[in-house]
């Protein structure tokens, strides 16, 4: 979620990349749900097949699996999936985790009615940003939702990845599309215990 800038996912371009993001514990890792997402789970707007995108441990997965939904993950880090499916069999939850490049998302063939996006869109810009919106149009069935978390251009500070503002968000997603909310929020990381300031995106897919 918020590795250097410089090259942010190597592994989505290289998928023989090293696999060291949880080679130590990334502090995206917080061993639970960000509160934006336990709350859409609370207001039931998790319906359906569910996609966590750029999953990591799969805890938007599991969240989606423990209100008895189809949930799958996705993720380049081969390490993170393991982590995800040792959750899921501790938790007695039904939850698949799929090693698979967001880049192109056409491949997995398979729709969902929803699409759980924590910190993966922040990532990517020009060609790459363009990659993933199209393969998101390719997955998300119409009427599917896909909600989208990630940094924002109100948080202080260089470090991190890039800041999102609204234009970024409003201007990706155009035909085809609808933007029903865009909204101030917080993420969640370690070990800072003030969360970092986010956007949080809901759009359909018409």
């Amino acid at each position: 979620m918020f590795p250097p800038t410089d090259d942010p996912h190597p592994e989505y371009h290289d998928p023989n990349a090293p696999d060291t993001l949880y080679a130590t514990k990334p502090p995206w890792d917080i061993d639970r749900p960000q509160p934006a997402f336990t709350a859409l789970a609370a207001a039931g707007a998790l319906r359906g097949r569910v996609l966590d995108l750029g999953c990591g441990t799969g805890e938007h997965a599991l969240l989606a699996a423990g209100l008895g939904l189809d949930a799958t993950g996705i993720d380049q880090s081969a390490q993170a999936l393991e982590l995800a499916r040792h959750k899921a069999a501790e938790r007695g939850l039904q939850a698949r985790f799929v090693r698979h490049n967001a880049l192109d998302l056409a491949a997995l063939g398979e729709t969902f009615d929803t699409v759980l996006d924590c910190g993966l869109f922040h990532l990517f810009d020009g060609a790459d940003r363009v990659a993933l919106v199209d393969g998101l149009a390719t997955i998300i069935a119409p009427g599917g939702r896909y909600f989208l978390l990630g940094f924002s251009d109100r948080q202080p500070g260089t470090w991190g990845p890039h800041r999102l503002s609204r234009t970024d968000i409003e201007s990706a997603f155009t035909d085809g599309w609808r933007l029903d909310s865009l909204e101030p929020a917080t993420l969640d990381i370690l070990p800072s215990p003030t969360p970092v300031a986010a956007w949080l995106a809901a759009l359909t897919r018409q």
